[in-house]
């Protein structure tokens, strides 16, 4: 099949990279023109416009969208006058699926079918393929189905589910239809959701592994900071490096993640490099918004979407406050940091 790429990014550039290598076409445009001009060399189409790129496309079209969730809709906007009734648009980032109930049915107007796609597989995805959640009507998604097979990472080598024989359907490759428009992206959503409970978690316990040579630390005694009671209970210097790697092999907590947990601590030990000041690109507050508005407990996700608030910053005055009220009540002075 041919298909227009729109966002040449860390995601979009492997995505036409991957559906190349499985025979498809590709128009591809970004504003960066180095990043097309790149793709071009390897076989794809390059488009100077959003207009080059939708006239050089068969019909009817598929344009693939891989942008940030905020620039969608100027896009949707730019791409509408230009395309026809029949047309497709895939929206593949990380969309809000509010968003796209609402772009689905402003395209239905002009015969433009909107699918919405929520991808996951990063930088690596080139190699290992694209995990793909589908909402959007579904013969639209069916006709598009060797785009997504192309992209997918098939069965691999993953043991088969007992029992998954007799289900069928395409989740074994990678790829699954959840449903009307929205559905695609809100499975994304909670999934980038457990996500981040699943990195708060390996960064904590982690953490504690860090700290479980505070023992041998001196420290002078105050009256404003507990003492540690029993120090000779916290005498470890762990390894951290070899404490994930060993976590990878056999333990029921392995996973990719804890392979790229694992990988960073290799390349740097004490992770100098980085600020720890984690963003949030919105689904980890959707899913919460989600859990409180259909009722569903999700303490572990919100306390995780709590913690990357906090490395930004974004509690400094609510402690400052703590300090000033223990200061009020009780005359009590911070101490200075270690």
């Amino acid at each position: 099949m041919q298909l227009g790429m729109i966002g040449l990014g860390r995601m979009g550039a492997g995505m036409v990279r991957r559906l190349m290598r499985n025979g498809h076409a590709c128009v591809v445009y970004d504003r960066n023109q180095a990043a097309a001009a790149e793709l071009a060399g390897e076989g794809a189409t390059a488009a100077t416009s959003l207009g080059d790129l939708v006239a050089t496309l068969e019909t009817p079209r598929v344009i693939w969208l891989m942008l940030p969730a905020a620039a969608v809709d100027s896009a949707l906007q730019d791409l509408r006058g230009l395309l026809q009734p029949g047309d497709s648009v895939v929206d593949g980032g990380n969309s809000y699926y509010i968003d796209d109930m609402r772009r689905a049915q402003e395209l239905a107007a002009s015969g433009i079918t909107y699918i919405d796609v929520g991808t996951s597989g990063g930088v690596w995805g080139l190699d290992r393929g694209y995990c793909m959640m589908i909402g959007g009507p579904q013969a639209a998604v069916q006709h598009l189905d060797p785009i997504f097979k192309a992209l997918a990472p098939g069965a691999g080598t993953i043991a088969r589910t007992p029992g998954r024989a007799q289900l069928g359907g395409t989740a074994e490759a990678g790829y699954l239809y959840c449903g009307p428009s929205g559905a695609g992206h809100f499975v994304k959503m909670v999934h980038n959701g457990i996500e981040y409970g699943i990195m708060a978690a390996y960064a904590e316990g982690l953490n504690i592994l860090k700290h479980a040579n505070v023992g041998a630390q001196g420290h002078a005694i105050s009256a404003e900071m507990t003492p540690l009671r029993h120090p000779e209970d916290y005498q470890y210097d762990l390894d951290l490096v070899d404490v994930a790697e060993v976590w990878r092999r056999g333990s029921v907590i392995a996973s990719w993640l804890l392979d790229l947990t694992a990988t960073a601590l290799v390349a740097d030990p004490q992770l100098a490099q980085f600020m720890g000041r984690v963003s949030d690109s919105g689904e980890g507050r959707w899913t919460i918004l989600a859990a409180i508005e259909t009722g569903a407990p999700a303490p572990v996700l919100s306390a995780a979407l709590d913690q990357r608030f906090a490395s930004r910053g974004e509690d400094d005055f609510a402690d400052k406050l703590l300090s000033a009220m223990r200061f009020q009540f009780g005359g009590h002075h911070e101490l200075p940091l270690a």
